[in-house]
Order: structure tokens, then sequence, then C-alpha cells
């Protein structure tokens, strides 16, 4: 059955970049309300913090989403999974759009975060019906969709911010699911499950996955390390920017999502290296990119266009090493590609919330620079257990031949 799902004829050009626009328009949730923090903020009346949790929350219910979720894509009818969970970001979108206090926005926002798994069950998706040569391509493309969903939601949402208010924003993501359901319901193929495993197998299966693949570690190690940094400079920008003598807005804060776009279109360039290179390079590159990037972001932040500088290499980096990332770990087990999948982005994501709390924590202390210390220091780690992680497995393949 395996074979079966690896068939490229399944995989046209025109069917890999609807996935690439739903991943963008699915992931796009997570990230709204990221610029207009200061808006919800002042009319839940919610500050420093206590507001940092309705970023934290959305990535918490992601990674759960990850945990919980994305395993049954291997134990069920992929495109059904993908549909349902559609509809209920849809409502939980809805529930955003509704707040009245705090606390019913950080509820909000962990529904959205563990209903929005969406992209999660497309990727492996691609992955599988992928031909082994281009797996890295389209898995790149796909990413790519999602990385510019992501990066231009908060220009979205700073715009739509700005003119019509911050629940306008969820109200039109609340639509737009409702819209994609429909479209991946017609236009995705059937896919039969790989693994006929009960719901508690497909559980316990991932604790073996951990113990038994050590690039399956490694690789979710860097990517919530790196995530971590991305989450720490993107949960406090819209709060650094209000800060600044101009007390820039909402709507500026999400320009920079657009400018970030550049690094994000990289993607597809890196899943095509990966699929001809076998090294850890790529990796290298990126986290060192990733480095330099808070670099540049404490010595120029003061200006705009220091921070649209550090925003294209923080963005080169983060999805360049993701890339990587993935095209990696989906390559080690075919019939385990969602869980696989599952392991890694639970990782991603908790490194990503625990990013988003400890930048906002270090901005209430010790300010912009406080989080660009977080930013790098967590990209720092990830070099450091880059080159520990690749000397051990390669003294393990070693002993093994």
């Amino acid at each position: 059955m395996g074979a079966q799902h690896s068939e490229p004829v399944h995989l046209s050009s025109g069917l890999v970049w609807l996935m690439a626009a739903a991943s963008g328009v699915a992931a796009a949730n997570l990230y709204y309300n990221q610029p207009l923090l200061g808006d919800i903020g002042r009319e839940l009346g919610a500050t420093g913090s206590g507001l940092g949790w309705v970023p934290t929350m959305t990535q918490v219910g992601y990674a759960a989403g990850m945990l919980l979720i994305v395993p049954l894509g291997d134990s069920h009818e992929r495109r059904r999974v993908i549909v349902l969970m559609s509809f209920l970001s849809c409502l939980a979108m809805v529930g955003a759009a509704l707040a009245s206090s705090l606390s019913w926005m950080v509820a909000a926002s962990f529904a959205v975060g563990i209903t929005t798994v969406i992209p999660q069950l497309l990727v492996p998706f691609a992955a599988h019906l992928a031909p082994a040569a281009e797996r890295g391509r389209v898995v790149g493309t796909v990413m790519s969709g999602l990385l510019i969903g992501i990066l231009l939601s908060r220009t979205a949402a700073g715009f739509v911010g700005t003119h019509l208010g911050w629940r306008a924003m969820f109200w039109m993501g609340a639509a737009l699911m409702l819209l994609m359901m429909g479209v991946l319901r017609l236009a995705l193929p059937s896919q039969p499950p790989a693994a006929h495993m009960s719901y508690p197998e497909l559980l316990r299966s991932l604790v073996g996955l951990v113990r038994d693949e050590p690039v399956l570690r490694l690789h979710s190690l860097l990517g919530a390390l790196t995530f971590g940094a991305f989450g720490a400079f993107w949960a406090t920008l819209a709060l650094y920017l209000q800060s600044l003598p101009e007390h820039y807005g909402a709507q500026t804060a999400g320009l920079f999502g657009a400018v970030g776009v550049a690094g994000a279109a990289a993607a597809p360039l890196v899943g095509r290296y990966a699929d001809k290179r076998g090294d850890r390079k790529v990796n290298a590159f990126a986290v060192g990119v990733l480095l330099s990037s808070f670099v540049v972001l404490g010595l120029l932040g003061r200006w705009l266009w220091g921070i649209a500088l550090g925003v294209i290499l923080l963005d080169l980096g983060a999805q360049a090493n993701h890339i990587s990332n993935q095209t990696r770990v989906f390559a080690l087990r075919p019939e385990a590609r969602s869980r696989l999948n599952t392991v890694y982005m639970v990782s991603y994501f908790v490194g990503g919330a625990a990013g988003s709390w400890l930048g906002t924590a270090a901005w209430a202390r010790f300010g912009w620079m406080g989080v660009c210390a977080v930013g790098a220091g967590l990209s720092l780690v990830a070099l450091i257990s880059l080159g520990v992680g690749s000397a051990r497995i390669a003294r393990t393949g070693a002993q093994r031949a």
C-alpha cells in the first residue's frame, strides 16, 4: 500500500500549488494575533506578560494538535481528516472574533491552534505522493506556501486591524477556512491509510520513533531551538514598535511580514538542494544566518530599515533550516510520515511557544536587547547541538557498519 501512495501520477503541479496555497491560508490563523496584540490588549484591558499568553497558547494548542490529531493521517483517510479540521478551525476563529475578555481570547487562541493542523496533514500528504527524487522540491513548494501565508498573515492583520478593527481579521479568517474546506474536499485525491493501527497504538508508536531514530531527535531539537528564536522576535515586534518614539502601530508591524517573504521564497530552492545532498551543510548555514539576524536586530533595530534587514535574514535562516529538517525526517520511514511529522512538529511548536514566552518575558524585564539575546542564545545552542549531534550520529553509523 505504501507503493500505491508514492505514485507520482497522483501529484500534478496544480495540486502541489493548491496544497501550498491551502497550507498558507490555514497557517495564517496562527499568526493573525501577533501584530494585533496592542489593539487586543487595549480593548480587553490586558498588558505585558498577560497579553503574551495569547500567542503562547496559540502555539501550545498547535503543538497539542500535532500530538493528538496529526498521527491520524497515517491510520485514517487523510482527506477526510483535513476537511473536518478545516471546519473546526472555522469555528475556533469565530470564537476568537467574539472574545470579550482576555481569558476568553486565550482559550479561543488555544482552540485556533489545536484545530489549525491542516498544513501538517498536507505536507506528509504531498511527501507521500511525490517520487523520492523530487520529495525535497515538493515539500519545499508546499512549505513555501505555508511560510508565505504565515508572513503575509501579519501584513493582512496589520492592515485590517488598522482600518476595520482586530475582530474583523478573525471573521475573515473564519470565512477563508470555510471556503478552503469546500475546495479541498473537491480537489484532493482520496488517500487510503498507510498504517492500520488503533489510536492508542498510534500514540504509543511515537515513543518508539523517538527512541529508534537519532536523526529524528537531532532535527526535532534543531527545529525547536530555531523556531523558539523566531517566535521570540515575532511575539514582541508589535510591542517594540509601539515603544519607539514614532509609536508605530499594527499596520507597520504587519508590513514586516511582507518583507520576510523574500526569505520564505527560498524554500523550494532549499528543498532542491536537500534532494541532491545528504549532509547537514544547509542546517549549519541556516542557523548561522539566523544567529546573524539577531546581531543585526540588536545593533540596527532602532531604524525600520535595520529591522527589515534583520527580518529577511531571520526568515531565510529559520525556513531554510526547517525545510532541510523536514526533508531528512520524511526520508526515514515512508509508512510513518504523519507520525514522524508529529514528533518533529510538536517539538517545533513547543519550541515556538517557549520562545514566545521567553521573548515576552525578556521584553518586560530587559527590553529589546533582552529579546535579541534570547534569539541569539537559542541560535547558538542550535549550532552547538548540530555539531555534537552530527558527530554522534556519524560515530553510531560507523560502529554499526
